[in-house]
């Protein structure tokens, strides 16, 4: 059902060579780029006509308009589940918790005597935010992308979400209900690479965006990359990725568990054990045959995931050796469970979040830890970070310098514009003072 990778006996290569031993998806964004170009200049020229056209295209279903009425949002909200309304309360005050902790305050340093530099951190002012409704719905992407770009400042928030023909041609009504319990009230019925394109360009009905971000298939993260530089993104989102570092004294019911809830997301979804205890990988494997049986979405998600080249149980000699392995891999979600977990996850470099020891599993973290699981995939997490409020600030610098501070710096400010031949620059320097340089002090 899943693959081996054994590379314990010799020494590990370094970087890319270690990389390349490790399975990952394929997920070709630039082949789909050629294929949304067309979608995204036809949403630019045509607008909601474009939007309407490409819903019956794709999802079977003619709108009469994209945008959802605010009383299909009361409606969903009054008709939720009141057991999946007290989830999803909980799993916004528990998100709110965590990143308005990480709100940034302005801040000034006095440079000089009469030289000062403030960090102002600004918010973007609109923000499209893009939840899925493909093979699963995502209420908790609503909050994940919502609540960070609510306690960052943003003013203006929208949503799309694909419209689904067994709801009228509405976005899914738990996605609607998560918005109404967010106040998130401007949604659109607009799925795919032209949602994107509607908040970069803007139509008739929805104003462009500064920035879009959440989740989506390959269509979705190939228009993020066309339009990148014109709008911000948070990240091209590839197929998710668990990877679990354990010992033999990891329990293989918990490990097995959940490598199977991350393959339950896709096909695509990748599912990587690594451990020294070649015990454990029997266990595991023994474990996965069992609980995939009873499981659902077995033949369409689950099993495909296991067995493709993206998942595998990577055998190390030891925990020095699998801590090298996962740093290299960047796994999205990294769970640690080994002896003294704290600790080995202290070591960890490179992951988009980290869940620690056998009560801290990655479902946790997608629904109600706190955390944001909008994180980087396909080894991104080398070099970046998941969403939060600091994705939605521009940290803006204010100088403000006295006469007398830069007369103090001048002559510097003057030798260095002439090292870099831009004799202009210090003209401007030296206007101030009556072409003359003042002296330093």
């Amino acid at each position: 059902m899943i693959s081996r990778i054994d590379l314990r006996g010799d020494a590990l290569p370094e970087g890319s060579a270690l990389r390349d031993l490790l399975p990952r998806a394929e997920f070709d964004v630039e082949a789909a780029l050629e294929k949304v170009r067309p979608i995204c200049e036809d949403v630019h020229h045509r607008g909601d006509a474009a939007l309407i056209d490409y819903a019956e295209k794709f999802d079977g279903v003619r709108l009469d308009q994209v945008r959802v009425p605010a009383a299909a949002l009361e409606r969903a909200l009054a008709e939720l589940d009141p057991a999946v309304r007290a989830g999803l309360e909980e799993s916004i005050r528990r998100a709110r918790l965590v990143h308005a902790a990480q709100r940034r305050g302005t801040h000034t340093t006095q440079v000089v005597p009469g030289g000062t530099v403030t960090e102002k951190w600004i918010p973007v002012e609109r923000v499209g935010l893009y939840a899925p409704g493909g093979r699963s719905v995502y209420p908790s992407s609503v909050i994940m992308n919502a609540v960070p770009a609510q306690e960052a400042g943003v003013t203006s928030v929208a949503l799309a979400s694909p419209p689904q023909k067994e709801h009228g041609g509405l976005p899914h009504p738990t996605i609607l209900a998560a918005c109404a319990l967010l106040g998130v009230d401007e949604v659109y019925a607009v799925g795919g690479a032209q949602a994107v394109a509607m908040f970069a360009y803007g139509t008739e009905t929805c104003a462009p965006a500064n920035m879009v971000t959440g989740p989506g298939n390959i269509w979705v993260a190939a228009a993020k990359r066309y339009f990148t530089g014109r709008i911000g993104i948070d990240t091209e989102a590839g197929p998710t990725e668990i990877a679990v570092l354990a010992d033999s004294t990891a329990d293989p019911v918990h490990v097995a568990s959940d490598l199977i809830s991350q393959a339950e997301h896709d096909p695509l979804a990748a599912a990587v054990l690594v451990t020294d205890s070649e015990e454990l990988a029997e266990a595991v494997e023994a474990e996965l045959t069992t609980q995939v049986a009873a499981a659902k979405h077995v033949d369409d998600r689950i099993a495909p995931a296991l067995s493709g080249k993206q998942s595998a149980i990577v055998l190390v000699d030891g925990l020095d050796e699998g801590l090298r392995v996962v740093d290299a891999y960047g796994a999205e979600h990294l769970e640690i469970q080994t002896a003294d977990a704290a600790a080995v996850a202290d070591r960890v470099r490179n992951a988009g979040a980290i869940f620690v020891g056998p009560w801290s599993p990655v479902s946790l973290g997608d629904y109600c830890a706190g955390s944001n699981h909008v994180l980087p995939t396909g080894g991104c997490a080398c070099h970046s970070s998941g969403l939060s409020v600091q994705s939605f600030l521009r940290g803006v610098h204010i100088v403000d310098y006295t006469r007398d501070a830069l007369a103090e710096v001048a002559h510097h400010v003057v030798t260095l514009a002439e090292a870099e031949d831009l004799p202009a620059h210090g003209a401007a320097i030296k206007a101030r003072f009556g072409w003359k340089v003042p002296e330093s002090k």
